[in-house]
C-alpha cells in the first residue's frame, strides 16, 4: 500500500521519507512479531490491541458503510493473528 508515493512527482529523498512514513506501522508490527515468536502472550495482546487501535482511529472520521470492509480486512486479520497467538500460548501452558 505504500507504493503510492511513486505516483507523485517527488525527489529521491522525498520518496525515501514517504516510504519510511508509510511503512512505520508495518515495521512496528514486524518487531512485535519477532518478539511474539518467543513470547506468545505478547503477540496475542499486541495484535488484538493493534486491531482495536485501527478501529478507534478509523472511527474518528465520519462513518461510511464502505469502512466496514476496511475494518474486516485489516482488524480481522490482526484479531485472527492475536487469537492464534493466544491459542498457542494456552497450549504451551498445559
Amino acid at each position: 500500500m505504500s507504493l503510492d508515493v511513486f505516483s507523485s512527482e517527488l525527489s529521491f529523498w522525498q520518496t525515501v521519507v514517504g516510504l519510511l512514513m508509510h511503512n512505520i506501522p508495518t515495521l512496528v508490527l514486524l518487531v512485535v512479531l519477532l518478539i511474539s515468536w518467543k513470547y506468545e502472550i505478547v503477540g496475542g495482546i499486541a495484535f488484538i490491541l493493534a486491531g482495536l487501535l485501527y478501529i478507534v482511529v478509523l472511527m474518528r472520521n465520519p462513518f461510511e458503510w464502505y469502512m466496514l470492509s476496511w475494518v474486516i480486512q485489516i482488524s480481522g486479520v490482526a484479531f485472527s493473528i492475536g487469537i492464534l497467538f493466544f491459542i498457542n500460548w494456552f497450549k504451551k501452558k498445559k
